[in-house]
């Protein structure tokens, strides 16, 4: 019986983590901004841009203001979280960086999956300042 258990509960082990497909939520508006997706490489994590979802999102839209490698780099198909690492005994992923491609600037990144991998905290942090987005998985 408990083999039987832990074979119908690994669907939700499994989503537990950051890797998949996420829609980042404007904090105006609520409303999906982009479509990103975090996938898991010898580095780490990293994710991409993968759909501009924004009513005014132009298909053919830069990083501006970007100031490294990605500057002037289309948004679509930009990476955005770059060297993530899951943190020993946790279900936490940190110790990479989250770009906001709005302004250019880079942030230290904590990712913490919740509501059994549904949601993702996002955290970017700079020094003792930060902001914490929910992004929603993509079904």
């Amino acid at each position: 019986m408990t083999a039987l258990l832990w074979v119908a509960m690994a669907p939700a082990f499994a989503q537990a983590t950051p890797v998949g497909v996420w829609h980042n939520i404007d904090d105006k508006t609520g409303e999906p901004k982009a479509q990103i997706r975090i996938g898991e490489t010898a580095g780490g994590l990293n994710a991409r841009i993968e759909k501009l979802l924004r009513k005014d999102a132009k298909p053919d839209e830069k990083c501006d203001e970007c100031k490294d490698d990605r500057k002037d780099k289309p948004m679509v198909g930009l990476e955005i979280i770059r060297g993530a690492k899951k943190a020993v005994d946790k279900e936490v992923w940190e110790g990479g960086k989250i770009l906001d491609p709005e302004n250019g600037r880079e942030y230290t990144l904590r990712l913490t999956p919740i509501e059994a991998g549904k949601k993702l905290e996002v955290r970017g942090s700079f020094g003792p300042f930060g902001r914490t987005q929910t992004w929603v998985r993509v079904q």
